[in-house]
């Protein structure tokens, strides 16, 4: 759909008489989707992009090429310093919870076409949490809170080598601070296969973590989706102790 869009949108551009106006359009509202798409294109000969589906989200756009691997990208940043210090610190922080998390979690690698720097990691199949009916979510609640509650409770335990520089805020462990946008459901089993996304995560209290599994879908927000969360969380610290 996003490809669609951004493509009339792009081509719509050319009307626009001012080659400098068209220019500023297509930089900061369709954040040159175009030139990156070539770009990735043209760094990638491997692949050969018959499927391809555009993302956007947050800071990135994306796009999954043959569902195989998902290309994401700053919206308005290509090459710079910044740019590049936010994807290795998601890098990093996925790289030191991929043995340790309970579901699956990206690999990030770092690919460089021209003048724009990529992340990339393996597509992993499924469906968004948020695309199914609240009905839906209702039935399969419980089974998601329990599963939800021991990933957190197993990052928010964890304390990895390597990344202790990133405790950059107060807090009493680790969060990924955006879960109900990006667990990915298997259709066959209805369990979580795996979370996405972690250009958010970070040191946090456990408070907030367990409040951001609603607080961006309306729809979680239904379902008794926190409380079980908080129930089987404490299940699995009374266990500990």
């Amino acid at each position: 759909m996003w490809q669609s869009f951004f493509k009339i949108c792009n081509f719509l551009c050319g009307f626009i008489p001012s080659k400098s106006t068209r220019e500023r359009v297509r930089r900061e509202r369709l954040y040159d989707w175009d030139k990156k798409y070539r770009a990735l294109r043209n760094a990638c000969p491997e692949l050969q992009f018959r499927h391809v589906k555009m993302i956007k989200g947050g800071w990135n756009i994306g796009f999954i090429v043959d569902n195989k691997y998902v290309f994401k990208i700053r919206k308005k940043f290509a090459h710079d310093d910044v740019n590049i210090a936010k994807i290795m610190r998601e890098k990093r922080i996925t790289d030191a919870f991929a043995n340790i998390a309970t579901v699956e979690i990206p690999h990030i690698s770092i690919v460089e076409a021209g003048d724009y720097t990529f992340y990339r990691y393996k597509f992993i199949p499924g469906r968004n949490m948020n695309t199914y009916s609240v009905k839906t979510m209702r039935k399969h609640v419980k089974l998601w809170g329990k599963q939800v509650a021991k990933f957190i409770y197993t990052m928010h335990n964890a304390r990895p080598d390597g990344i202790d520089d990133l405790r950059d805020r107060d807090g009493d462990g680790w969060n990924q601070n955006d879960i109900c946008n990006n667990m990915i459901i298997n259709p066959k089993t209805m369990k979580i296969v795996g979370i996405i996304d972690w250009e958010y995560a970070g040191w946090g209290m456990l408070e907030t973590e367990i409040n951001n599994c609603t607080r961006f879908s309306r729809k979680l927000r239904q379902t008794d989706f926190n409380n079980i969360i908080r129930t089987e969380y404490a299940k699995l610290a009374n266990k500990k102790n």
